[in-house]
């Protein structure tokens, strides 16, 4: 068995039976393998960046780490923006990535690029695979490093004759790992547990801050029976979205800068903010100084090195969110917070939106409102990055889907390829990609990917001519000085449309909007819809 078969038993072994990506010289001998093999299906993508992407909204979805295969230079420099924006994510993806033969590396020879140096900031873990043997136990360890702690990519770098290698031992895939430098913390302290506890015997006003950690460490269904046991209620980050249904009488919505403002109000108004697989950065907490000065704050994290890092806790609790949120559940928490919720819906009853759409065309609050409650219950919504994420964040109908969406790195063209594996993984859901024509213009090469794939994506391009959420900033820090932003009347989306074999649906205004919605849901084949907004939203 040569080093490429070892690569693909090994991804056999871990229960892989698709990856993304894109072939090349480097990456060769481990194609060659994979020709052999029924298993495994590879999906081929139009550039690497989406491999990534793709990998992401799989992993999302299914819970479970992904794959990406890209070959050497250019192939793997592509993939370190969705390496990027996975690790800010908190994804677990393993990628593969070909390298020149070891006897060239630092040469400087064709498409040799430093991969472990290039990415050593965007990921968990990196390795360059020396030999062949090294194999098994390498994969072994990047899968795990990948899934377990808080999640994340993991590269492995593989030179082209280190896959032809015969192997001089019998492959043998480890049973277990076993990493001195990495032993992550899953059971949460005992006597901070108690703490923890003792805190919220003590608050009066508690409240729930819910972060993408929740759902990432498979903790929805905890948070939310503990936050129903004892009546605590729950405001969350955008990544957070879905740990709660909009609709929950404990849910109060999305902070932040472009959240609500009565979920603020509610974060100021507290005296104990239980901050759950969350970092609080500048979107969710402009000056996290001061609400430091204002309340206490306990900070529950798998990854230590979170914890604090934009908010000293008072109390830190490292840990396994479902097992420390199982341990709540059995402790003994008395805390009377009916008068608190109360206060809460009055806040949220007494919140005026003063934003003022443009009715000239569709409003997009309107068209994220209407779009997500006719949308199935079980329905996937992916939003990209502009104008039309906040949008989506502030609107979207949560009930009983997945809302997902980059929010750490921001990164654009996101929502196509995390579409693409997204419905990969569950063909019999729906699933709708929400962009921007910016974002759009950034991946829609992948619409051959569905096309080619028979994959029923549904996407809807929310349209004003502009890189719109620039030309706001400018708009309103730079005195309306739009600087390259304008993208112009391109592409004509009804030929794009017809040149992949997608119907097609177009809306410009609310009064068509209901009724082009139904018939852009109702589509049995893959769906593309635009939406005409005025380039000037937002007016305040």
């Amino acid at each position: 068995m040569n080093g490429a078969q070892a690569m693909i038993k090994c991804l056999e072994e871990e229960g892989i039976s698709l990856i993304f990506g894109i072939p090349g010289v480097a990456i060769a001998p481990f194609y060659e393998a994979l020709y052999h093999t029924d298993k495994i299906q590879h999906i081929l993508v139009r550039q690497e960046q989406n491999a990534g992407h793709a990998a992401s909204g799989y992993a999302r979805i299914s819970r479970k780490t992904s794959v990406c295969v890209t070959s050497s230079g250019p192939g793997a420099t592509n993939l370190i923006t969705a390496l990027a924006t996975a690790y800010a994510d908190s994804i677990p993806i393993v990628a593969i990535t070909g390298q020149v033969d070891s006897s060239l590396l630092g040469r400087d020879v064709f498409q040799e690029a430093d991969m472990r140096g290039a990415t050593e900031s965007f990921v968990k873990y990196s390795y360059l695979v020396r030999k062949a043997d090294d194999i098994p136990r390498i994969m072994k360890e990047a899968f795990y490093v990948a899934s377990t702690g808080r999640k994340g990519p993991v590269l492995i770098d593989i030179p082209c004759d280190v896959q032809r290698e015969e192997m001089s031992v019998p492959f043998r895939y480890p049973e277990e790992v076993n990493m001195r430098s990495y032993k992550p913390n899953v059971k949460g302290n005992a006597q901070q547990l108690a703490k923890v506890v003792s805190a919220i015997n003590h608050s009066k006003k508690p409240l729930i801050c819910a972060g993408g950690g929740v759902i990432l460490g498979n903790g929805e269904e905890d948070v939310r029976e503990f936050c129903e046991k004892n009546g605590i209620p729950v405001v969350s980050t955008m990544m957070g979205i879905g740990v709660l249904p909009k609709a929950h009488p404990l849910y109060f919505g999305m902070l932040g800068n472009n959240g609500k403002p009565y979920a603020n109000r509610a974060v100021a108004s507290s005296d104990l903010l239980i901050i759950v697989g969350a970092r609080i950065a500048d979107r969710a907490v402009p000056r996290p100084e001061n609400l430091e000065q204002q309340l206490k704050v306990i900070h529950i994290d798998i990854d230590s090195a979170e914890i604090g890092k934009n908010m000293g806790p008072t109390l830190p609790l490292v840990g396994d969110v479902k097992l420390i949120f199982r341990a709540l559940i059995e402790s003994e928490i008395h805390v009377d917070t009916r008068e608190w919720v109360e206060r809460l819906e009055e806040y949220k009853k007494s919140t005026v939106d003063r934003r003022r759409f443009s009715e000239e065309q569709v409003n997009p609050m309107t068209m994220v409102q209407t779009l997500s409650e006719k949308m199935d219950d079980d329905a996937i919504y992916i939003a990209d990055v502009g104008q039309n994420q906040l949008w989506s964040a502030d609107n979207y109908v949560m009930k009983h889907g997945r809302f997902l969406t980059t929010g750490g790195m921001g990164t654009m063209g996101y929502s196509i390829p995390a579409a693409l594996g997204a419905k990969i993984c569950e063909p019999d859901k729906q699933v709708v990609a929400v962009c921007g024509d910016g974002a759009f213009q950034m991946s829609m090469n992948e619409l051959a990917t569905a096309a080619v794939n028979h994959v029923q994506l549904k996407i809807l391009v929310v349209k004003n001519g502009y890189l719109g959420l620039v030309r706001e900033h400018q708009q309103k820090v730079y005195d309306g000085h739009y600087s390259a932003v304008r993208l112009y009347d391109y592409p004509h989306y009804d030929k794009i449309a017809e040149a992949y074999d997608m119907d097609y649906v177009e809306c410009g205004s609310n009064e068509e909007l209901p009724e082009a919605l139904d018939r852009f849901l109702a589509c049995e084949k893959a769906c593309l819809m635009v939406c005409h907004v005025a380039s000037s939203n937002v007016v305040i």
